[in-house]
């Protein structure tokens, strides 16, 4: 949600004055503030807001000991702001990171706002494994009680909470063990060293990894790690997820436990071969999966992590030819798919929360709600149609991931027009699918030539052409803004881990203006590298001769 300047200064003056509230901090900064110690301060007023039921806490800059406005110059730059979001969500165990970030003036001079989530009830907050707390002013450990009373907010309502007293560690299946144990390790690579964890005894793994109560085995251990003879443990719940093939070839095959292992066999029965799709004005095919493998897994793991245990019903996934369903019991929980889909809410609460922190545990999900959004922007990049939810029947969550283009028109456009924001994207979407958009987008998306006709004729652009001529002209605009191609390196370093001066070259220079010469476009890169690096946001691991840049 965005807040005029109006709305800022008085939510200021709210703060100022109840500045004893332990969801508020205020720090000077006049000129900057430690990213970890930012990273602390996050953990622990999104564990302060849970604790009190409240939305949000806020991180103030700007503001003296003496609750006087003093103004700061931290985090002027968007890619600085960039990348503190980056670091914090790469730090903090469950995935969480500042909500939104906003600059105000107050009495002449600059102050920020860092809005801070509330944690999602049941699941505490860990700044690189350690939970904190404030104590009046002061930053400290999240106390064992206060620790305990978020875990308790719903354990008395969590299915997959709840201990199996005849379950022993014979019921587990090894292998399941042995590939939690690389997640446990790929989720915590920056804090615990893979041999500690190798050293674990597997009593001692269950534990840390959220899959044990008090030594004993839950339903949440069951259900990701244990042997496919345990079913009987889980009785009513049948403990399944089928897979079904639709169409002129029919099939089906049942997966049971361990689901950790199985939910891979499953996406592997979904045949997803390459499509061809022909660029506007262009002589070469591109070439891309039917499906992204990374959305059919976290499509997959959403329905393990969210369904309604309850109701004793399997997850089952229906493959077509042109597109897969995934259909899980239970009410989507909290907010509205596209919400998440703009990466606009962060779940408040979960069903079963005891099963979503395991999961976060063993690297399969996150927390805080991106998944929806990965999805969607993948099918975006990819320029097929979006994920689609359905939650017109009670009590059900049906997700579709296409795998075939509905309208050329709409792909064709994507594949011109890469500066599209996802909300005209979604709008498109919607258009192609011929589902009602808001007045808003529609008013907007004739303003840009992106839809004709009217009533139920409407329709995405097919003036292709016309867009293609004025192509050169987005990238020289969206070239002037450093904020995307800071984004583009931030991405290709979270995707390939490094990259060589040259790879970064090759990267963006696709993208730099034409009536850059060769020398030009170098020292904009170079330019830019040292403003990302000032930022915090990336490093040399390298030497100076042959400099490697890593995300920090």
């Amino acid at each position: 949600m965005t807040l005029t300047n109006d709305e800022l200064t008085e939510l200021l003056n709210r703060l100022l004055a109840g500045w004893e509230n332990e969801v508020v901090e205020f720090k000077e900064a006049t000129r900057q503030f430690s990213a970890d110690k930012t990273g602390e301060y996050v953990s622990a007023l999104s564990n302060e807001a849970n604790l009190r039921g409240l939305a949000s806490g806020w991180l103030v800059f700007g503001v003296s000991n003496a609750r006087q406005v003093i103004g700061t110059t931290h985090l002027i730059e968007v890619q600085q702001r960039q990348a503190l979001k980056h670091h914090i969500h790469q730090s903090i165990d469950q995935g969480l990171t500042v909500r939104e970030v906003y600059e105000v003036t107050h009495s002449g001079k600059r102050v920020v706002l860092l809005e801070v989530p509330a944690g999602p009830r049941g699941i505490p907050i860990s700044w690189k494994g350690d939970y904190r707390a404030r104590a009046g002013e002061s930053l400290i450990s999240l106390s064992l009680d206060k620790l305990d009373e978020i875990r308790q907010q719903t354990i008395g309502l969590d299915w997959s909470a709840v201990v199996v007293p005849d379950a022993t560690l014979a019921h587990l299946d090894p292998a399941a063990i042995a590939r939690a144990r690389k997640g446990f390790a790929e989720r915590h690579t920056a804090r615990i060293p893979a041999t500690d964890i190798e050293r674990w005894d597997d009593a001692t793994f269950l534990a840390k990894a959220r899959l044990t109560r008090d030594g004993q085995l839950t339903r949440t251990a069951l259900l990701l790690l244990g042997a496919e003879s345990s079913t009987h443990l889980l009785t009513p719940h049948p403990a399944q997820m089928t897979w079904k093939l639709v169409g002129e070839q029919r099939a089906y095959e049942h997966f049971r436990l361990p689901f950790l292992l199985n939910a891979t066999a499953l996406a592997k029965r979904i045949r997803n071969v390459q499509l061809r799709l022909l660029p506007p004005n262009e002589l070469i095919y591109r070439e891309i999966s039917k499906y992204d493998e990374r959305s059919l897994f976290e499509a997959l793991y959403n329905c393990i992590a969210h369904q309604d245990y309850t109701r004793n019903s399997r997850i089952i996934v229906t493959e077509y030819f042109d597109r897969v369903e995934f259909i899980s019991v239970g009410e989507f929980y909290d907010g509205q798919p596209d919400d998440y889909a703009l990466d606009e809410r962060s779940p408040r609460k979960y069903r079963n929360p005891y099963l979503v922190e395991a999961m976060t545990e063993l690297n399969l999900i996150d927390q805080l709600g991106y998944g929806i959004h990965r999805m969607t922007e993948d099918q975006a990049r990819r320029f097929l149609p979006l994920p689609d939810y359905d939650l017109s029947r009670d009590g059900e969550v049906q997700l579709t991931l296409p795998g075939a283009v509905i309208d050329e028109a709409y792909s064709r456009l994507l594949m011109v027009r890469t500066d599209l924001p996802l909300g005209d994207i979604l709008a498109l979407d919607r258009v192609q699918k011929k589902l009602p958009i808001s007045k808003d987008a529609n008013t907007r998306l004739r303003r840009e030539k992106l839809i004709e006709g009217r009533g139920r004729g409407v329709h995405v652009s097919a003036n292709i052409a016309e867009m293609t001529d004025q192509k050169a002209q987005y990238i020289r605009t969206r070239a002037q803004d450093d904020a995307h191609y800071t984004r583009l390196v931030v991405d290709y370093l979270q995707q390939y881990g490094g990259a060589s001066r040259g790879e970064i070259d090759e990267l963006l220079g696709k993208y730099l203006p034409d009536l850059l010469d060769a020398r030009q476009q170098r020292s904009k890169v170079t330019n830019l590298l040292t403003k990302m690096r000032t930022a915090g946001t990336i490093r040399n691991a390298g030497s100076r001769q042959k400099p490697r840049w890593e995300l920090v």
